[in-house]
C-alpha cells in the first residue's frame, strides 16, 4: 500500500512539472515577435525570434510580443521651405511596421516593447516630419514636382535611416498633391499645358498640310494617266479635248481656292498659337516675379528672425553666466560664514567646557574657580603694569632736593614713590572690570598676626 501510494505521488509530481513545463513552451505567430528578457544568458538585453518556438525559464525569464501589423500614418506637411526658399505643402501618407532584422528587433524591443500603437504613431510621426522637412530643404520645386522618383527615394533613404534606430521600417510612401503658396507650381501646369496646345494645334496644321500635299499628288497623278488613256485612245477627238481642258480649268480653280483657304486656315491658326505663347509667357513672368518678391522677402524675414533668435540665445546665456556666478558667490559666502560660525561655536563650547571644569575643580564655588583664573594669570597682570612704566624713557631728570624732608624722605625719594604710584593698582584694574580684587592681594596695612589663617 505504501509503494502505491509512493508510485501516484510520483506520478503526480512528474504530471505537474511536464504541465508546468509545457505552459512555458511559447511558440510565435508569425505576425508577432517574440521578446524574451530576463536572464537571457548574452550580453544583449533581450532575445527576439520571430517565427518558431522557445522555452522560457520560470522566475529568470519572462516575455512578451511586440505586433508587425502595418501602422499608417499621415503627414500633412505645410510651409516646408524649399531649396529655392519657397514654401510648399506637401500631404503624405506612410506606412510602416516594426522590422524583422536582427539588429532591429532588438532595437524594437528596447524601445518599443508595452507602447501602444498610438504611442508608436507618435514617435514615428515626428521622425517622419523632422525628416520629411529636411529632403524638401535640398531640392527644387521643379525636382519635387516632376521628379516624383527621385523624390521619393530620398524620403525612402532619409526616413528608412532614422525608423531603424527605433525598430521600424518604411513599408510604403505615398504623397497625394504638392501645392506652394506663391502658386509657382500652377505657373508650370499652366507653362506646360499651353505649350502641349501648341504642340498639338501645330501637328494638325501640319497633318492638313500633308493630306492637301497628298491629294494634289494623287490628283497629279490620275490627270497624268487620265490624260495618257486620253490621248491613247481618243487622240483625233476634239471634242474630247475641249471638255477634258474645261474639266481640267474647273479643277484647277477649285484647287486654287482650296489652297488659298488651306493658307489662310494656317495663317489663322499659327496667329491664335502665337497669341497663347505670348499668353503663357506673360504668365510665367508674373509668376517668376512672384516668386522673386517671395524670395527676397524669405530672404529678409529669416535673416532677421535668425539674428533675433540668436541675441535672444545669447541674452539667455548671459543671464544665466551672471545669474550662476552670483549663486556660486552666494555659496562661498555662504560656506565662509558657516565655516566662521562652526569655528566660532566649537570655541565657545570649549571655553563653557573648561569653566566647567574649572568650576567642578572648585568643588561648585564659582568664586574659589575665579580666583583659580585670577591665580594663573597674576604673573601677567604684574608684568602688564611693569611694561606700563618700562616704556618710559627718561633722558634725565633734576631734582633741587634742599634737604628738608618728611617722615625721614628726601625730596628724590618722594619723586621716585610719587611716580611709581601714577601706575594703576591691581584693584583699582579689577573695579574697573566690575570684579573685586580678594582682600589678600589689596596690600592693606594690618599686623601679620591679625590675617586670617585660612587668607
Amino acid at each position: 500500500m505504501t509503494t502505491l501510494t509512493l508510485i501516484l505521488i510520483l506520478v503526480a509530481v512528474l504530471f505537474v512539472t511536464l504541465t508546468a513545463i509545457l505552459k512555458r513552451y511559447r511558440r510565435c505567430p508569425s505576425d508577432k515577435i517574440l521578446v524574451i528578457y530576463g536572464k537571457t544568458g548574452r550580453m544583449a538585453s533581450a532575445k527576439c525570434i520571430h517565427g518558431g518556438a522557445a522555452f522560457i525559464w520560470p522566475v529568470f525569464q519572462d516575455y512578451a510580443y511586440l505586433d508587425l501589423k502595418p501602422i499608417s500614418i499621415e503627414c500633412n506637411l505645410t510651409n516646408a521651405l524649399s531649396k529655392q526658399n519657397i514654401r510648399v505643402d506637401v500631404p503624405c501618407r506612410f506606412t510602416v511596421g516594426v522590422s524583422t532584422e536582427p539588429e532591429s528587433m532588438t532595437n524594437a524591443a528596447e524601445r518599443l516593447l508595452g507602447l501602444s500603437v498610438d504611442s508608436i504613431q507618435s514617435i514615428a510621426t515626428d521622425i517622419l516630419f523632422g525628416q520629411l522637412r529636411l529632403v524638401i530643404a535640398t531640392m527644387d520645386i521643379e525636382e519635387i514636382n516632376s521628379d516624383r522618383d527621385k523624390f521619393l527615394a530620398n524620403v525612402s533613404t532619409n526616413v528608412e535611416a532614422e525608423l531603424r534606430k527605433i525598430g521600424l521600417r518604411l513599408i510604403n510612401v505615398n504623397v497625394t498633391d504638392i501645392r506652394d503658396e506663391s502658386g509657382y507650381i500652377e505657373a508650370l501646369g499652366k507653362e506646360a499645358a499651353a505649350k502641349a496646345i501648341n504642340d498639338a494645334k501645330k501637328s494638325v496644321a501640319e497633318q492638313n498640310r500633308y493630306g492637301e500635299t497628298g491629294k494634289a499628288n494623287a490628283d497629279k497623278d490620275t490627270r497624268i494617266n487620265v490624260a495618257a488613256a486620253d490621248a491613247d485612245a481618243v487622240k483625233g477627238e476634239n471634242s474630247a479635248k475641249i471638255e477634258i481642258a474645261n474639266s481640267d480649268a474647273l479643277r484647277r480653280q477649285k484647287t486654287a481656292e482650296a489652297d488659298r483657304l488651306a493658307v489662310a486656315a494656317e495663317k489663322v491658326q499659327a496667329a491664335k498659337a502665337l497669341e497663347e505663347a505670348y499668353q503663357s509667357e506673360r504668365d510665367a513672368e508674373l509668376a517668376r516675379a512672384a516668386r522673386e518678391e517671395a524670395t527676397q522677402k524669405a530672404n529678409i524675414v529669416v535673416a532677421a528672425e535668425i539674428d533675433k533668435e540668436k541675441k535672444i540665445i545669447e541674452a539667455e546665456a548671459e543671464a544665466e553666466q551672471i545669474r550662476r556666478k552670483a549663486k556660486g558667490e552666494a555659496d562661498a559666502i555662504y560656506a565662509k560664514m558657516d565655516a566662521q560660525a562652526k569655528g566660532m561655536l566649537e570655541i565657545l563650547t570649549k571655553q563653557a567646557d573648561g569653566f566647567r571644569n574649572l568650576v567642578t575643580a572648585a568643588e561648585g564655588d564659582a568664586q574659589k574657580a575665579v580666583l583659580m583664573m585670577i591665580a594663573d594669570k597674576l604673573p601677567e597682570l604684574v608684568k602688564t603694569q611693569v611694561e606700563a612704566v618700562k616704556g618710559i624713557n627718561i633722558d634725565k631728570v633734576t631734582v633741587w632736593d634742599t634737604g628738608n624732608g618728611t617722615d625721614g624722605k628726601t625730596a628724590t625719594s618722594n619723586f621716585i614713590s610719587g611716580m611709581m604710584k601714577s601706575v594703576p593698582p591691581l584693584d583699582e584694574l579689577f573695579k574697573m572690570a566690575g570684579m573685586e580684587l580678594p582682600s589678600y592681594l589689596k596690600g592693606k596695612a594690618g599686623k601679620p598676626d591679625e590675617q586670617p589663617a585660612q587668607e
